[in-house]
Order: structure tokens, then C-alpha cells, then sequence
């Protein structure tokens, strides 16, 4: 569980803004059609607050052929209304789908540059391992959804207040005329008084709603995070599905899932709370806005220096001033919720930068004709421990050689070193490009049979014979006429013929160099040998270094090598 989304500091606002520029910048970087995207719905939030304007004006016309008794003035402004909003309409629907379609487009270019961040050589597993992050699934899909859609929505709703309150406040000034003030002495004029009650109203209702609402920051960010969390407790009920069974554990995982949902609801309590209050605060508040102004208006009306209609146009008028300098108030819980994506999203991709592959790692795969290391210290990340201490170790081309020891002496760690999916304490590792790692727990992908077997290249880009070949190579020529069966593969297949599909994917891809850990243990001891064997035979320029315990497979290496003491040590030879 990432604690430091919980556990940290309240975060800053000016952070906030900082973190939502760096996660948007990669893509308006490289996007530039998108920017016509977003010029248009410029374009057509402007005509938006324009035809606003034109109903102002409506306001007092129409109120004023009321009072006015005035039947053609009636029709003509009722016609005008229906242009205007006709006209809203159209443009309200078009702008609609054109903010849609740009959010998708955003989406899938910030999905696409987090998934390269995430899926490069051994980065999900670091993340893993280190246990610093959760959910990263939930990040890449919900988070980032949320962050496109509500810095849309919040961006271009503070740019319609912005303007809104450029156009309307020139017309309330106008409107509002001068109020005498009494105090001090004979007392004074105030032009424009209804836009200083506005800015006044406004600037006290946004005081309020920060102090009100900040609670809801830290808690919309935990409501996420154990929502995802539930979740991944029940997608590893259905992952887990036949262990579970067999081991009677439905109990003790709805126990588990009961833990985790109360975690979810607790909070839920919390947001509840906050969220009551700031509602409290903001529905009253929106409910006096609907009679402050004609309360605040009504001395002119009455003293006759305005009509009916100028009377509904100030109303109106200073309707949207109030509302465009009371858009703090009305977005503050969007914002709250935003602010929690926005750090979500900005620690995975701080976690990302921290677990990326070196830079050099690729150069030195490149470069590398044997794998070697020198005076490498093995250790487990974040932690200062050795695991291994391995002075020297050269694997050359076609070499077989076997890496025993006892267990938790740290074999597969140096195997993990070596793959560079940890990173080393100390020391130099050179890696031939193309070699394969083939772990004790196959991962095997949702598909068909040949997707699993070819993976992780497509299963096109080998023929059939050659896929039906390494079946057979590994013991599973059986299956040869299931290989376009698209099934839960992970699944269907025991854990023995898992591995025996491991091997066939060495046997089909034909690398030149394989770490294996403990990749045989599902199988006997027949079987094991029979599978070793046959990799020497069809692959005899294969170069291994196998983690493995039982003796009986000294006699498939060329050397043997031993973790004993916290040092690598050769043991026996051939």
C-alpha cells in the first residue's frame, strides 16, 4: 500500500497547479492538432458568454414591453429569444461533442506516454518489489480519465467566469448607478455599488468554502486509493479462484474483502461529513444569490430611477458577475477531487522516474558478447543488506552452468540482478541483448493458446509448423490442435505443462542466451531431464545459467556454481 499519498503533508495548491502542468506538458508537447481542438472550444465558449450578453440586453427589452403593455414589443422580443436560444443550443451541443472528443484524444496520448513510462524493461516489477506505490492499474486508467475530463471541464469553466466577468461587469457598473453611503460626516457616493456588493459577496463566500472544504483534498485522494484497493482484493478472488477453493479460504478472503470494504466505508463516512458541510455552506449560499440582487437593487426601482426591466437586467446581470467571481465556490469540491488525482497521478510518475532502467543498461546489453559481472554485490532494494557478494562470473557462448544453493541464500536475487530487474549494490553487469529470462511461475496472457505460446512477440510471426514443432519438442503435442482456442490458459494448464510452454517458447524464439529460475521445478524428475535435454539439442549455441536445488541436474551442466556464505563459489565441474 503507497502510504505517502495518506500520510504526507496537506498538499499546497501552487503544487497542485505545478504537478497538473507537468503531466499535461508531454502531450500539448507533441499534440499539435490538439491545439486546434482546444481553439475551437475557445472559440465556441466565447460565443457562448457573447449570446449571454444578448439575453442581458433581452432581459430589459422583454421586462420592459411587459411593463410597458406593449404587444408588439412582446412578440418581437419572444422571436428574439427563440433565435438566441436556438443559436445556445446548437453551440452548447457542439461544444459538447468537440470537448468529448478531446478528452479522448488527450487521454489516449497521456495513456500512451504513461504506459511507455511503466512498461519499460523491468519497471513494473521494481514498483512491485519496492512497495511504494499502489495500484498503478487504477493510476493509468481511472486517475488519468479523471484528470483530462475535470481539467477540461475546470479550465474551460474558469475561462467562461473569466470572461463572463470581463462582459457583465462593464453592464452591472452601468446599471447600478450611485449609492449613498452616510457615514462619515454628510456621507459620500459609491458608483457602481452593485459590483462592490458582488466582489464583496463573492470574496467572503470563497474565504469561507476554503476553510470549509480543504479537508477534502487529503480524503477524495484516500477514497480513491481504498476504492482501488477493494477492488484489487476482489480481482485476486477471481485470479485466484482454484487455490482458494482447494485450500477452503472463501472465509478467510471474505474476511479479507470485509476488512478492506470497511476501510472504504469509513471513509466514505468522512467524505460524507466534509462534504455536508461545504454543501450546508454552498446551498445557502446559492439560494441568497437568487434575491441579494433585486434585495440590493429594489431602493433605485422603487425610488423610480430604473424600470421593471432595468431592474431584471441589473438582477441578471449581476447574476453572472456574482456567479463568474463565485466560481472558486461553486468548483470547489471538483477541485478537491481534481487535486487528489493530480497527486495520485504525480507520484506514479515520480515513481517512474526513481525505477526506470539505467541509462547505460541498454548500451552495455548491446555491447556485450558473454555475460559477465565483476565485484558485484547483490542486495534487495532499499535496503543496505548484501544478499550476494560475487566477485567474478563469466557465462560464455553455448554454456550450460548451474546456480545452487540453499534457499533464501539469495540465487534468485543475483539471477534478478543480472536480468537488471534489481538494481546491483555495487559492482558491473554486462547482459547480451536478446536474452531470456524465464521465470518459475509462467505468465501466461488471455488469448489463444499461440498468442501464449509466442508471447512476448506476435504469435503472426511464426508459422504454425513451428509453433505445432516446439509443442511437441517440450511434451505438449497434444495441444497442437488448440493452438487458435482462445481460453483462460493460466488456468486450463497445470503448473508442470505451464513450464513445459516456457521452454517451447525458448524452443520457438530462439534466443542465444537464458536465465532460467528454478524453471523446472513443476516437473519430475524424467520429464525434466527429457525438457533439458531436447533445449541442448535443438538449441546447441544456447548459453544458461540455471537456478536450481536438485543434484540430478549437475550432470546437464558444464559447470556448477554454488551461493554459499553470502558468496558465489564454484563447486563442482563436469
Amino acid at each position: 500500500m503507497d502510504t505517502t499519498d495518506l500520510d504526507a503533508a496537506p498538499p499546497r495548491w501552487r503544487d497542485g497547479l505545478h504537478d497538473a502542468r507537468r503531466l499535461a506538458a508531454p502531450f500539448w508537447r507533441s499534440d499539435r492538432a490538439a491545439w486546434a481542438q482546444l481553439a475551437a472550444l475557445v472559440a465556441l465558449t466565447l460565443a457562448l458568454v457573447w449570446i449571454n450578453v444578448r439575453f442581458s440586453a433581452w432581459n430589459s427589452a422583454f421586462y420592459d414591453a411587459l411593463q410597458a403593455h406593449d404587444l408588439k414589443a412582446f412578440w418581437q422580443q419572444l422571436g428574439l429569444f427563440c433565435a438566441l436560444a436556438a443559436a445556445y443550443i446548437v453551440l452548447a451541443v457542439v461544444r459538447l461533442v468537440a470537448q468529448q472528443r478531446l478528452v479522448m484524444r488527450w487521454r489516449q496520448g497521456m495513456t500512451e506516454h504513461l504506459l511507455a513510462g511503466w512498461l519499460q524493461p523491468g519497471t513494473p516489477y521494481r514498483l512491485s518489489s519496492a512497495r511504494t506505490l499502489d495500484n498503478p492499474d487504477q493510476r493509468v486508467a481511472d486517475d488519468v480519465r479523471n484528470f483530462v475530463s475535470s481539467t477540461l471541464d475546470l479550465g474551460l469553466g474558469l475561462l467562461n467566469a473569466g470572461v463572463t466577468l470581463v462582459s457583465f461587469v462593464a453592464i452591472l457598473w452601468g446599471l447600478s448607478g450611485s449609492l449613498h453611503v452616510p457615514w462619515p460626516g454628510a456621507g459620500w457616493n459609491l458608483p457602481g455599488y452593485m459590483v462592490w456588493a458582488a466582489l464583496a459577496y463573492a470574496g467572503i463566500g470563497s474565504v469561507l468554502v476554503r476553510r470549509i472544504g480543504a479537508p477534502l483534498v487529503p480524503v477524495n485522494a484516500r477514497q480513491q486509493q481504498v476504492e482501488a484497493d477493494f477492488r484489487y482484493g476482489l480481482v485476486q478472488v477471481r485470479d485466484h479462484a482454484e487455490a482458494i477453493a482447494m485450500a477452503r479460504g472463501e472465509a478467510a478472503e471474505q474476511r479479507r474483502l470485509h476488512v478492506r470494504f470497511d476501510a472504504l466505508r469509513a471513509n466514505w463516512d468522512d467524505l460524507i461529513r466534509y462534504t455536508k458541510r461545504l454543501t450546508w455552506f454552498s446551498a445557502g449560499y446559492g439560494q441568497l444569490a437568487n434575491v441579494f440582487p433585486l434585495v440590493a437593487a429594489a431602493p433605485r426601482y422603487f425610488a423610480g430611477g430604473i424600470q421593471l426591466g432595468g431592474l431584471m437586467q441589473t438582477a441578471q446581470a449581476f447574476g453572472q458577475v456574482q456567479g463568474a467571481l463565485s466560481w472558486f465556490v461553486d468548483a470547489y469540491a471538483s477541485l478537491a477531487d481534481w487535486r487528489a488525482t493530480v497527486l495520485r497521478l504525480g507520484r506514479f510518475v515520480d515513481a517512474l522516474a526513481e525505477h526506470a532502467p539505467a541509462p547505460q543498461q541498454a548500451d552495455l546489453a548491446d555491447a556485450a558478447a558473454a555475460l559477465t559481472a565483476r565485484r558485484l554485490r547483490v542486495a534487495v532494494p532499499d535496503a543496505s543488506a548484501t544478499l550476494v557478494d560475487v566477485p567474478r562470473l563469466d557465462l560464455r557462448p553455448g554454456e550450460w552452468v548451474l546456480l545452487t544453493g540453499p534457499s533464501g541464500s539469495g540465487k534468485s536475487s543475483l539471477l534478478r540482478t543480472l536480468a537488471g530487474l534489481w538494481p546491483a549494490g555495487e559492482g558491473e553487469v554486462r547482459l547480451p541483448a536478446g536474452t531470456m529470462v524465464v521465470p518459475q511461475r509462467p505468465y501466461l496472457p488471455a488469448g489463444t493458446l499461440a498468442d501464449a505460446l509466442a508471447y512476448p512477440e506476435a504469435a503472426a510471426r511464426f508459422d504454425e509448423g513451428a509453433l505445432r514443432e516446439a509443442l511437441s519438442h517440450v511434451g505438449l503435442g497434444a495441444l497442437a490442435g488448440s493452438l487458435q482456442v482462445d481460453d483462460a490458459w493460466a488456468r486450463r494448464l497445470s503448473p508442470g505443462e505451464q513450464q513445459r510452454l516456457q521452454f517451447a517458447r525458448l524452443l520457438l524464439q530462439q534466443p542465444r542466451w537464458a536465465l532460467l529460475d528454478e524453471a523446472t521445478s513443476a516437473l519430475d524428475g524424467d520429464s525434466q531431464r527429457q525438457v533439458l535435454q531436447q533445449l541442448r539439442l535443438q538449441l546447441p549455441g544456447l548459453a544458461v545459467l540455471h537456478v536450481a536445488h536438485r543434484q540430478e541436474l549437475q550432470c546437464l551442466h558444464d559447470r556448477v556454481l554454488q551461493v554459499t556464505g553470502g558468496k558465489l563459489v564454484a563447486a563442482t565441474s563436469r
